[in-house]
C-alpha cells in the first residue's frame, strides 16, 4: 500500500509518498509560496531532484504539480495515480471535537471548518488542502485527517482549563490544546521501543525544540500536561514567538504603542523570540553562531531558551512524580548538542549524566541514548516523524473499513 501524506499551509504544501510494505519514503516535497509566484521541490528516496518556478494560484493547481512530479518519466516513483492507495493529512486543529484520527466526510470537513476560529491560517489551509485532493483524486480514494491536538486530548482538565471566566470555556472554547502532538506521540514511542519498556510503565518528558516549540509530559502512554495552549504561542520561547509571559505585557505594550490586536497578534508571533532578544535572526544556529562571536543578546536569547527547557522539564518531573526518560527532538533538539548539554548538566541534581561524546555524535538524523549507564534517567535524541506517524493512521483506518 503506497500512502500519499499532505501537511498543506496557507501557502504552501508539503508531501510525502511512502511504501507501507516497508515503511519507506518513495518521494517527497514541496509547494511554496502557493498565490504568490510560487516555487516547486521534489526529491525522489533514490536521489533525483526536480526544482522550478512556477505560477500555483491555489491549492488545486499545487497538486497538480505533485500528482505531475509522481508520474513523470524523469522524476517519477509510480506509474499512475491509481497506485495511490489512500491520503493522510496533517490537521493542526481538532478541537475538542476530534481526539483521534478520522476518514473524512463531508462532516467532518465541517467540523474542521468550525475550528478555523481557533486556527485561522492552519484549518483554512487544511481544508483547501482536503478539497484539492478530491478534486484531482476523486473521491474514491480514501482520506483520513490526524490531528496536532488529538494526543493531547489526555490532558486532564486542571491541565487545560484557564483560570479566566468559566464562561469562556463554555462560550468559545477557551482552554489548553496543545499542539506537535504527532511529533510527542512518535518519539516517546520509539523512546519506549528502545528502552525495551511498555510505555504503559513510563514517565517521559518529550522535547519538540525547533522554530517552533513544546514540551510534553506523558504518563503511561496519556499526554498529563503540555507546553502550548490555545494557540502555538504559548510555553517556552521560540524562533519569532514569546513562549508564556505575563498577559500585562500585552495590553501595556499594546497601550503605550497604540497597537491594534492584530498588531499586536503580529509582535507577539512574528517579532519576538529569538529574533525579539538577539536582533540577529530567528534560526537558532544564527543565534548560537553569533553568541560564540560575542554577541550579547544573541547568549541571551539562549540563556533564555536553556532556561525555559529547563523549568519545564523540573515543573514536568514534578507533575509526572519523577521521570524515566528525557527525548530531544526536531531541528534544535536533534542537531544543537550544545542546548542538550546545557540542560542536562544542569539537571545532575536529579541524576541526569550525559556523555559529552555520544551527546556531540548524535546530530544529523542520528537515534540513540545520550545518557551514560551511570544516569537514573535514559535521555535520548529521536528524530522525529510526523509524516510516518500520519501514514500508519490512515493505514490503519482504510484497511479497518
Amino acid at each position: 500500500m503506497k500512502i500519499l501524506v499532505i501537511n498543506a499551509g496557507s501557502s504552501s504544501m508539503k508531501y510525502q509518498l511512502i511504501d507501507m510494505t516497508d515503511e519507506s519514503v518513495l518521494a517527497k516535497g514541496n509547494c511554496e509560496r502557493i498565490g504568490v509566484d510560487g516555487h516547486f521541490k521534489h526529491t525522489t528516496g533514490d536521489g533525483r531532484v526536480y526544482e522550478t518556478d512556477v505560477t500555483m494560484n491555489n491549492h488545486t493547481e499545487a497538486f497538480v504539480q505533485i500528482k505531475n512530479a509522481l508520474i513523470s518519466d524523469e522524476y517519477g516513483v509510480i506509474k499512475s495515480l491509481d497506485e495511490v492507495s489512500a491520503i493522510g493529512h496533517r490537521i493542526v486543529q481538532g478541537g475538542a471535537l476530534f481526539s483521534e484520527s478520522t476518514l473524512v466526510t463531508e462532516e467532518v470537513i465541517s467540523g474542521i471548518e468550525s475550528l478555523i476560529p481557533l486556527a485561522p491560517l492552519h484549518n483554512s489551509a487544511h481544508v483547501q488542502g482536503i478539497r484539492a485532493c478530491i478534486e484531482v483524486f476523486g473521491e474514491a480514494v480514501p482520506q483520513v485527517v490526524v490531528f496536532d491536538t488529538a494526543f493531547h486530548s489526555t490532558m486532564p482538565p486542571k491541565a487545560f482549563i484557564y483560570p479566566v471566566p468559566y464562561e469562556y470555556y463554555e462560550k468559545y472554547s477557551v482552554r489548553r490544546y496543545g499542539f506537535h502532538g504527532t511529533s510527542h506521540r512518535y518519539v516517546s514511542a520509539r523512546c519506549a521501543e528502545l528502552m525495551g519498556k511498555d510505555i504503559k510503565d513510563l514517565k517521559i518528558i518529550t522535547c519538540h525544540l525547533g522554530n517552533g516549540s513544546s514540551i510534553t509530559a506523558i504518563k503511561g502512554g496519556k499526554v498529563i500536561d503540555t507546553s502550548m495552549g490555545l494557540t502555538p504561542l504559548d510555553g517556552i520561547m521560540m524562533g519569532t514567538r514569546t513562549g508564556s509571559l505575563d498577559p500585562s505585557v500585552v495590553t501595556f505594550i499594546a497601550e503605550k504603542e497604540k497597537l491594534s490586536p492584530t498588531e499586536m497578534d503580529t509582535l507577539l508571533n512574528k517579532k519576538s523570540g529569538f529574533l525579539g532578544v538577539s536582533g540577529v535572526s530567528s534560526d537558532d544556529r544564527d543565534v548560537t553562531a553569533a553568541a560564540e562571536s560575542g554577541n550579547e543578546r544573541a547568549k541571551l536569547a539562549i540563556d533564555i531558551l536553556e532556561y525555559d527547557i529547563l523549568k519545564y522539564i523540573g515543573s514536568y518531573t514534578a507533575v509526572l512524580g519523577g521521570v524515566d526518560a528525557i527525548v530531544f527532538t526536531a531541528g534544535i533538539g536533534e542537531n544543537q548538542q550544545s542546548h542538550r548539554s546545557n540542560v542536562c548538566h544542569s539537571l545532575e541534581y536529579m541524576g541526569v549524566k550525559i556523555s559529552d561524546k555520544l551527546n556531540d555524535e548524535m546530530i544529523r538524523g542520528k537515534e540513540g541514548k545520550i545518557s551514560t549507564d551511570e544516569s537514573s534517567v535514559d535521555v535520548f535524541v529521536i528524530p522525529t516523524n510526523e509524516e510516518l506517524v500520519i501514514a500508519r493512521d490512515t493505514m490503519a483506518l482504510v484497511t479497518k473499513k
